[in-house]
């Protein structure tokens, strides 16, 4: 509990970044302004004074710039009547601990004691970079889980399949089961979410392609399938899964993609336009389950798996929209792509990072420029 709110010039300097940190370094908790106090007990309360954008801003900044590692989705909430105005900051929870403050020439990693903020001793230190280490661990070994999981028994010597899952890295705190109904809504959701990243909103979705109305339960999720079984559905074939952790999973045949109406590439030709699409459908599917969990920080994995003799050709377009792969690199497998993602950032940054990652996707098989989604405006 604060008395009242710091002026926003220097406020990196004040107590104001120890306190964020120390709440981090706990666990997560609320900061409010506007409280008084005696004897460590909240005794009443007094208006704090306007608190418009610009200070919630440099708020946000203080948690980011002056604490290592940043301390990002600070919750700010102006709360009370316009005479009795008060002030609630809410730390998330963090498993980058511990989050240190520097000084000078000197640092320190503080946490919450009940009412108290303390330093912590190297043995707390020590422990808490253990723990941060083993999470992301952890982690990874749960995202390779899911991966083969979902890539396990797909019809990979007849055509390559793209194979995409993330997970929260602190999942989601109410683990109630998924009920159809917000599988349902996830799923629709993150279609409309993927339209936004395209260069053409015109452009169908892969998402398209699954039965959103009709998910099937599975073990702690809900599966998506496309359901037609024909040659011609058959290359387009996609499965989504959201799971109620917060994770979400999705894959799709991308190889023997249709020429003519009864001709098909080989299976070992990708087109990027393609596997650029399936990337903003996955970052879509981890937005909207991210919104409906409260969860925050995914880390991701994408690749492409194929067991067939030839080697893997990415094939992008010429100036006059004709396949092109004279530029494309023989990959005889394809190394998955790893990032870390948030969610608790505006929109454009967001593009910014299914840019970013659909770059690297595509970039392996050696197509330098995206076709599908957005440019930077």
């Amino acid at each position: 509990m604060e008395e009242g709110t710091t002026p926003s010039k220097g406020l990196p300097n004040t107590d104001f970044p120890k306190d964020v940190a120390a709440m981090a370094n706990r666990g997560g908790g609320v900061i409010v302004y506007g409280i008084t106090e005696n004897q460590k007990a909240a005794t009443g309360h007094h208006d704090i004074g306007e608190v418009d954008e610009a200070y919630e801003r440099t708020l946000r900044s203080a948690a980011v710039t002056a604490i290592s590692p940043p301390v990002f989705g600070l919750g700010v909430h102006r709360l009370g009547d316009p005479d009795q105005r008060a002030l609630a900051v809410v730390v998330p929870a963090s498993v980058d601990g511990p989050h240190l403050i520097y000084r000078d020439d000197r640092f320190g990693a503080p946490v919450r004691n009940d009412a108290d903020t303390v330093w912590m001793r190297e043995r707390q230190i020590e422990a808490m970079y253990r723990a941060r280490f083993e999470e992301q661990r952890n982690t990874h070994e749960a995202l390779d889980s899911l991966y083969r999981e979902l890539a396990a028994g797909r019809p990979i010597a007849e055509r390559a399949w793209m194979i995409g899952v993330a997970r929260p890295r602190i999942l989601a705190a109410d683990r109630r089961r998924l009920t159809h109904g917000d599988a349902t809504s996830i799923l629709q959701a993150a279609r409309g979410a993927a339209i936004t990243y395209y260069k053409d909103p015109n452009h169908p979705v892969p998402l398209d392609d699954l039965d959103t109305h009709n998910p099937r339960p599975g073990l702690r999720r809900w599966v998506s399938r496309s359901t037609v079984d024909t040659d011609r559905g058959r290359s387009k074939e996609i499965w989504a899964s959201v799971h109620g952790d917060g994770s979400v999973s999705l894959a799709a045949a991308i190889g023997g993609h249709p020429i003519t109406r009864d001709e098909f590439a080989p299976g070992s030709r990708l087109r990027s336009d393609r596997m650029e699409r399936f990337t903003a459908s996955l970052m879509a599917l981890l937005s909207t389950s991210a919104e409906h969990h409260g969860t925050r920080d995914y880390e991701v994995k994408i690749g492409v798996e194929w067991t067939g003799d030839e080697p893997l050709i990415i094939e992008t377009v010429d100036g006059n929209g004709y396949p092109y792969d004279e530029g494309s690199i023989p990959l005889p497998r394809y190394a998955p792509v790893m990032a870390s993602v948030r969610t608790d950032i505006g929109e454009s940054d967001f593009l910014d990072q299914v840019r970013d990652l659909a770059t690297d996707v595509v970039n392996q098989g050696g197509v330098q420029n995206l076709q599908a989604i957005k440019a930077r405006e």
